[in-house]
């Protein structure tokens, strides 16, 4: 007897492949950011220098090691604290050499209204002793150096480079960490890769006073949780949306 065929029946919709299937776009993958083109962001700092050409540190300082001792006294803590409680602090104290004759308690005395002042008089006397005894009482222009020392990071170093030295460094707080992002210049994680990029990013024109006009723009525009949009001078450069309305 001969075999028999298999039955076959007509294909339907089902039997059809499946289409891939597309990943659902989430929120994040909508509204990515996307930094600001390069002549963007030269218009931005141009913006910036026209309106303050000269910028300033808010920290006051009479040296450099004033600077890098109000640096470290300003981690967690405010310009206008550091700057009221420094101002006996460098009448008495404006070398490592007086800050050691000084001494730690009465460094923690006259530094007692910051936030751990016990930690900062602590590093401040173990950085003094340092810059006595390898650097001869100088405060070194190196970052990498700068680093090294108790109390100072990347950016306190980049800091004091900056101001005391001229270097064209981009010191990344959080205030231009949050401006940077939410422009955004740059699309980054943390300070450090905010820093790197930043310096690779602007324009040498406006390098050395990037910092200042960053923070500065951050502390008193840009806030953190209503930025003054309606009174930005870079408003229309900014991909910050919903724009904050004037009150």
């Amino acid at each position: 007897m001969p075999s028999r065929k298999p039955a076959t029946r007509k294909a339907t919709l089902l039997d059809s492949p499946a289409p891939p299937t597309r990943r659902a776009e989430t929120t994040s993958d909508t509204l990515a950011p996307v930094p600001v083109d390069a002549a963007t962001l030269a218009e931005v700092f141009r913006r910036f220098e026209a309106a303050n050409p000269a910028p300033q540190g808010e920290l006051e300082h009479t040296n450099a090691y004033t600077l890098l001792v109000a640096v470290v006294l300003s981690a967690q803590s405010t310009d206008a604290g550091v700057n009221k409680a420094t101002r006996s602090l460098f009448a008495i104290a404006d070398t490592p050499e007086k800050m050691l004759t000084l001494g730690e308690d009465g460094l923690r005395e006259r530094i007692k209204t910051l936030n751990f002042f016990n930690t900062k008089a602590r590093n401040i006397i173990a950085l003094s002793r340092r810059l006595v005894e390898e650097c001869g009482g100088e405060v070194p222009a190196s970052v990498e150096v700068l680093e090294t020392l108790p109390g100072v990071g990347r950016k306190s170093a980049s800091v004091v480079a900056n101001i005391a030295f001229g270097q064209p460094r981009i010191a990344v707080d959080t205030h231009i960490f949050r401006v940077a992002n939410r422009i955004p210049l740059v699309v980054t994680k943390t300070p450090l890769e905010t820093q790197e990029a930043l310096e690779r990013l602007v324009p040498d024109r406006f390098k050395l006073n990037a910092h200042h006009w960053l923070i500065l723009h951050g502390r008193y525009v840009c806030k953190a949780r209503k930025p003054e949009c309606y009174r930005c001078l870079i408003r229309d450069l900014c991909r910050f949306e919903p724009k904050t309305p004037a009150p």
